[in-house]
């Protein structure tokens, strides 16, 4: 099998999905890699060191998805604009893509339908299911973990004002107020890291185990008014809603969210569109020079107005819609990332070749486009498609 592994081309994304160490095990398993010149130049490995580990350095990317079988990116294909072309425009039919797609996200239904159409048998990973057997694929939760931690250090950086009390001769200053939206892999390292930074922490989920965890880290609860039978789905995770209970959290976030100086969203149900929790007029009542990190944005965001993949400043509070936190952190983000990607291959790798056993609940829940069709269910849901 060859398996290209491009360079990422999102702005300021400075991972790559693979490294050396894996590079060579997929090389000791029979498999030729391609790497893009440069590849991994962002996260610090050069490429000397997948040369040294047996890889084929390839300068013209178009070259390198003509010739793979599989391809492993970190992000979306996007349009290429040094090639002036697409990348799925330079993927062939029945071409295999693993990746974060986020196929539910509107922002990326477009893109999932001309997958379809391309004949490309795309898999996401944000869809592997937190099962035991899944843990050591499951990039999402390492990247949540990397985005958690980012992305207060990211807050802290464009708050106008101290994190912690500061006391000095002229006078106190009272700690920020941090409010994590969602205490998922994700929320919990952001109340670990804002509680570090010194911060005065507050925290939500509607699920009780969730809200456990946060108070075990030190935040201070603010309570969800929905039953567990209506929040909590199968495996622990976080059901989508109805709109009846989502204005009840609405109505209960508006009051906190004007007492805050960083909010934190991280609020999602797997495979199915963030859940708008902060609307425009909740941003409006904030202090000037707040800040909103909503790291939900790849699946549409928690923040009404959170522009996707950029940053921006509304009514006086900065937003921020970046779609690749984990990027800022590309050396220890890439090592989690390229593992888990190696492993989920290996996995689904039988006598050389990527094998789909759709009786598997891990493929089940990855699979978003077979070589014809787009069969994901939580992007049919979202596009409507029953």
């Amino acid at each position: 099998m060859v398996i290209g592994i491009p360079k990422e081309i999102m702005h300021e994304e400075r991972r790559v999905s693979a490294i050396p160490e894996t590079v060579k095990k997929m090389i000791d398993s029979g498999n030729v890699v391609l790497v893009e010149s440069g590849a991994g130049e962002g996260a610090y490995y050069p490429d000397s060191l997948y040369v040294d580990a047996g890889a084929e350095l390839i300068s013209d990317v178009a070259d390198l998805y003509e010739r793979a079988d599989l391809i492993l990116k970190v992000k979306e294909p996007l349009f290429n604009t040094q090639k002036d072309i697409h990348e799925l425009d330079m993927m062939h039919r029945g071409q295999y893509l693993i990746t974060f797609i986020h196929p539910a996200s509107p922002a990326n239904h477009e893109m999932v339908n001309k997958m379809a159409r391309s004949g490309v048998i795309g898999l996401t990973l944000d869809g592997i299911p937190r099962i035991s057997r899944a843990q050591s694929m499951d990039a999402l939760t390492s990247m949540s973990t990397c985005a958690g931690y980012r992305g207060i250090i990211m807050a802290a950086e464009r708050l106008g004002w101290f994190i912690p009390p500061i006391f000095s001769a002229v006078g106190s200053t009272k700690p920020a107020n941090v409010f994590v939206v969602g205490a998922g892999v994700a929320g919990l390292q952001a109340i670990a890291t804002a509680k570090r930074l010194g911060a005065s922490v507050f925290a939500c989920d509607i699920r009780p185990d969730a809200v456990e965890q946060a108070t075990s880290l030190g935040a201070k609860i603010v309570d969800m008014p929905i039953p567990e039978k209506i929040a909590v789905a199968e495996g622990g995770y976080a059901n989508p809603l109805p709109d009846y209970w989502i204005l009840k959290e609405r109505e209960v976030l508006f009051e906190t969210v004007k007492k805050m100086d960083i909010i934190f969203l991280s609020a999602l149900v797997p495979g199915k569109i963030a859940p708008i929790l902060i609307t425009e007029e909740m941003v409006q009542n904030m202090k000037p020079g707040s800040v909103i990190v909503d790291i939900s944005i790849d699946q549409g965001g928690n923040c009404e107005i959170t522009p996707p993949g950029d940053i921006s400043i509304e009514h006086g509070v900065s937003l921020f819609g970046i779609k690749n936190i984990p990027g800022h952190l590309p050396k220890s983000s890439t090592w989690m990332f390229a593992k888990n990607i190696f492993n989920l291959v290996n996995y689904l790798t039988k006598d050389g070749e990527i094998y789909l056993d759709m009786n598997d609940e891990i493929v089940r829940s990855i699979l978003v486009t077979d070589g014809k069709n787009v069969v994901h269910s939580g992007a049919l849901e979202a596009m409507g498609v029953k």
